[in-house]
């Protein structure tokens, strides 16, 4: 509906909903230069609706404007505005309070600033803040991150290496992560080059190849970690890998020759030592055999002889008393310990016959049965006699011990011999 409708007699009608007739000559509000109608009002129309607004804004809670003719003439559409501006103006607020919630994931933090300016860290879960006042930024801080560097690095013997390198770190403090640095990981790149060049360049290549890596690893972290405290990045560093060490390719062969040999000698060496603690063992077990059974010959060697000497110390007194006794004695059983263990055959050279005692068997016999004074009858073996008459056979003496000697029935030692029909 335009503003001055034609063919209303040069009324004017409002979108406001007010009608003010041609003969209104204006009130307190000025409203009569407004309402002549026509289409000369010019920027008088836009005015008009300003203040318009302004009395509906100020009427709403109760209010009443200025002008009488508007409470009697538009009384039911200013309530119905107010109400419609009131629940836009409560939808506006319900929508503006949902939009401030928001979720925090639970591997993050949130980083809340009020104005562009920190303001506090929230934990995960349902949070709220008010929309356009606060801004939050998600900070991840359990994941483990990666920072790859590396190149053509010199070291200490004037060697050229090539080398890659592989940081893992943290987020340890969302605050300083985000606001002290401006870019914290080119930062944290530029300081792991420096740190692994000093370190390369203060060791040599080979070393660097083959037996030192893990701990120009370790150095290479410890610097760096000096090298970002000072920064305050809110970075903790959690390892340090080494990716690539190897020579330019046009000394690569080389290289790898030396590695091979290095592999080879530590291969000779685990053998040697393998072979070592499988000897030695066995020969300090042999050795400790030897001594003990060495330590135990000495030993029954000097109990034997301290037993001979304490035998003949015993046997002194009786040999001073009488010496040839003694001394047959001694004698006679020395031969009963020679001849125990060697084959006897006793010949009678007077007789025609030979006579055979096998005292081997009978002395066997013997230790294994009870004693007994009376042996048994000796094998006889004939020979044939050079006369008629046969020698007659011999009894085979029949031995018994006394006290202080020997006897026997044909010849024997008595006290001190006893000889009842000869003897020697």
């Amino acid at each position: 509906m335009a503003w001055n409708q034609p063919g209303n007699n040069g009324q004017d009608r409002d979108p406001w909903g007010n009608r003010n007739s041609g003969n209104n000559n204006g009130d307190g509000n000025g409203n009569s230069n407004g309402n002549q109608g026509g289409r000369n009002r010019g920027a008088s129309d836009l005015d008009d609706m300003f203040r318009k607004l302004s009395e509906k804004l100020g009427g709403f809670g109760g209010k009443k404007g200025g002008n009488s003719s508007s409470g009697q003439n538009g009384g039911p559409r200013s309530n119905a505005g107010n109400l419609l501006i009131s629940l836009a103006l409560g939808a506006v607020v319900v929508v503006w309070a949902a939009s401030g919630f928001y979720t925090i994931k639970e591997a993050e933090q949130g980083v809340v600033t009020r104005f562009g300016k920190f303001y506090q860290i929230v934990e995960p879960g349902l949070n709220w803040k008010p929309t356009f006042i606060d801004e939050v930024q998600p900070v991840n801080v359990k994941t483990i991150r990666d920072l790859t560097t590396g190149g053509m690095m010199l070291t200490s013997d004037e060697n050229m290496v090539q080398v890659e390198i592989n940081v893992q770190y943290v987020v340890s403090d969302p605050e300083t992560f985000l606001f002290n640095l401006t870019t914290p990981i080119n930062s944290l790149g530029q300081a792991t080059d420096s740190a692994v060049r000093g370190v390369i360049g203060r060791s040599e290549m080979e070393k660097i190849l083959t037996s030192n890596r893990s701990e120009i690893r370790d150095q290479t972290r410890q610097e760096l970690e000096e090298t970002i405290r000072p920064y305050n990045m809110g970075i903790s560093i959690v390892d340090v890998n080494f990716q690539v060490a190897r020579p330019p390719e046009a000394v690569k062969a080389a290289f790898d020759d030396v590695i091979a040999a290095r592999e080879e000698e530590q291969k000779t060496i685990r053998q040697a030592e393998a072979y070592k603690n499988e000897v030695l063992p066995l020969a300090k077990g042999n050795a400790q055999r030897m001594i003990e059974e060495a330590t135990a010959y000495k030993t029954s060697v000097v109990m034997k002889a301290e037993g001979e000497v304490a035998s003949f110390a015993k046997i002194l007194p009786e040999y001073r008393a009488a010496p040839e006794i003694t001394r047959e004695r001694l004698y006679i059983e020395t031969m009963e310990k020679v001849l125990s263990k060697t084959r006897k055959v006793i010949a009678n050279d007077k007789g025609n016959s030979m006579l055979v005692l096998p005292l081997e068997q009978m002395l066997r016999q013997q230790s294994q049965s009870a004693p007994s004074n009376t042996l048994e009858a000796p094998a006889r073996i004939n020979t044939p006699a050079p006369t008629v008459n046969p020698a007659p056979a011999q009894k085979p003496a029949t031995t018994t011990y006394g006290n202080g000697g020997y006897g026997s029935n044909n010849g024997g030692y008595g006290q001190p011999y006893g000889n009842n029909q000869g003897g020697q």
